[in-house]
């Protein structure tokens, strides 16, 4: 049985980006993935995983934190666990935002971004974010429980024009 028929499982989203170049602040991106209640999807989350955090339950961790983009590989990782997410839980949004210490910064500004969700080595989304070039922030997808129990990803980058905190707010809001 293949992992399209019983769901995902565990899943790890991957976020790479090339530093700044010398003399200038470092760009800084991050992951964030905020999970709803399974009675109230598009509501506000019951908790957001984000800079260098885990869910209270430890199925949803920020394994690697990256502040500048620099070293080999991906910058920034995390991983979520679905076979182990309580039952009360029914969405899981993931996005990336940029940081907005030095002066306003948009995807356009940064090179080589790439951001991917994977099922092992299986690649369910990616996006190098030049369908939002002008934005500060992107949802890059969203995990949904079905009705039977599984978990089902859906591909869809949507940009914001958002400070992080801002962003967590507004990340969960529409549907895909």
């Amino acid at each position: 049985m293949s992992s399209l028929n019983k769901g995902v499982r565990k899943a790890e989203v991957t976020l790479r980006w090339d530093p700044s170049p010398l003399g200038e602040p470092a760009h800084d991106l991050d992951i964030v993935a905020a999970t709803y209640p399974a009675d109230d999807r598009h509501g506000e989350p019951a908790y957001v995983v984000h800079f260098d955090s885990r869910s209270p339950d430890g199925t949803i961790l920020l394994v690697r934190d990256s502040k500048t983009g620099q070293g080999f590989g991906s910058d920034e990782v995390m991983t979520l666990e679905f076979d182990r997410l309580a039952g009360s839980y029914g969405r899981v949004v993931v996005g990336v935002v940029i940081q907005q210490r030095d002066g306003r910064r948009v995807f356009a500004d940064i090179t080589n971004t790439l951001v991917r969700i994977l099922e092992g080595h299986t690649e369910l989304g990616q996006s190098d974010f030049a369908e939002v070039p002008g934005s500060t922030a992107a949802v890059v997808g969203e995990f949904v429980r079905s009705e039977a129990g599984d978990w089902q990803f859906h591909s869809a980058v949507r940009g914001f024009d958002a400070d992080p905190q801002s962003f967590v707010s507004l990340m969960g809001s529409s549907t895909y």
